[in-house]
């Protein structure tokens, strides 16, 4: 039998023995928050701990979720046996009814079901893709890179402007062909499109991915993949703010709240290439300085205390010159340089220099 489904029905029948020994059925699902994470030196990965909770059928303050997880189960099982994809959305949608006789609804968000999707992920072992879950589509790439994917040929050097777009899961993607040197990740559509206009992945040989803000999971396991089954380093591209900086932490060492995905998500190896603070000076980018409201104060605070942030002089060096500065620029800053300066001069030039933080 499927081994997802086994599992799935392994669970199903756990609530049902309990109910049938007349003792109040749970679901044990491990804690994710500070006191259950922990940073691993050595592996330089967030990993997530042993602490579980118990939330109960039979418990006014459990009941919902509780509910909510086993539909969720139902439904992803129904998913794996007809071999169909839904998205997030989607299984909102079919989890979103009124019980009889009654008016009060299974989910009333959509951010009920993302929670009920993330505690299956959680209680079984199985990511949201195996558990034939996607999320929306949100990242591009381009670059001298064939692939196969559900029996279509894709060549991401010929997708023109829009790039090959890429899917929430990219587990059964077969790389036929990988003719690059190494990825430029970078966080902000407009600086994507800038560089696949001049055509960068074909002038330094690499691969050019983007997203919008913070990547999606399909991202950050595609460019695990090329990272680790291509050998290609990974430099990441983002605004010079704390919220940047963070979007590089998370591909680099993980996050709470997907630390149970750590080790098919983070990428050690990672490296940032910019826009960094130093290059704010650098380049003469302070009139386009965005002040810091309280928030960004207080995130800078918290990520400088990172365990694999507080030691490091590199580091601490690019959060002195932030919070000296006392603002943030994008990356669109450096079209005030040129047009395509990020293309045709930035980047090209960091990296022939070397010119990264690890």
């Amino acid at each position: 039998m499927d081994n997802r489904k086994e599992k799935l029905k392994l669970l199903g029948k756990k609530i049902e023995k309990e109910v049938e020994k007349g003792e109040n059925p749970f679901l044990d699902v491990p804690i994710r928050n500070l006191s259950n994470v922990s940073y691993n030196p050595k592996t330089r990965m967030v990993t997530l701990g042993n602490k579980t909770s118990k939330r109960f059928l039979f418990n006014v303050a459990h009941i919902r979720k509780f509910v909510q997880t086993i539909e969720t189960a139902a439904a992803t099982k129904e998913l794996i046996e007809v071999d169909k994809h839904l998205n997030l959305r989607q299984i909102y949608y079919k989890l979103k009814r009124t019980l009889p006789g009654t008016q009060i609804n299974i989910v009333d968000e959509q951010e009920e079901t993302n929670k009920a999707v993330e505690d299956l992920e959680l209680i079984t072992g199985l990511s949201r893709e195996q558990l034939h879950v996607n999320a929306g589509k949100a990242g591009f790439a381009a670059g001298k890179i064939v692939i196969e994917d559900k029996g279509d040929t894709i060549d991401w050097s010929k997708q023109g402007s829009g790039g090959w777009a890429i899917p929430s899961n990219v587990e059964n993607i077969n790389f036929k062909k990988v003719d690059a040197k190494f990825v430029v990740y970078v966080e902000k559509e407009g600086e994507w499109e800038t560089m696949n206009e001049s055509r960068l992945w074909d002038k330094i040989n690499c691969v050019i991915i983007g997203s919008k803000g913070q990547a999606t999971r399909g991202i950050r396991r595609l460019l695990q993949r090329l990272s680790t089954e291509h050998k290609l380093p990974i430099y990441v591209l983002t605004d010079a703010d704390i919220w940047g900086i963070y979007i590089y932490s998370v591909l680099k060492y993980g996050s709470i709240s997907l630390s149970h995905m750590t080790e098919s998500l983070v990428i050690p190896g990672a490296r940032y290439l910019g826009l960094t603070p130093e290059d704010v000076i650098k380049y003469d980018l302070k009139k386009h300085l965005i002040k810091f409201e309280d928030v960004d104060i207080k995130r800078l605070e918290e990520v400088a205390k990172y365990p694999w942030f507080k030691d490091d002089a590199t580091w601490q060096k690019q959060f002195k010159i932030m919070r000296d500065i006392k603002g943030k620029v994008e990356l669109a800053a450096l079209t005030s340089k040129g047009i395509a300066f990020i293309a045709e001069k930035y980047v090209p030039e960091k990296i022939k220099n070397k010119d990264w933080i690890e």
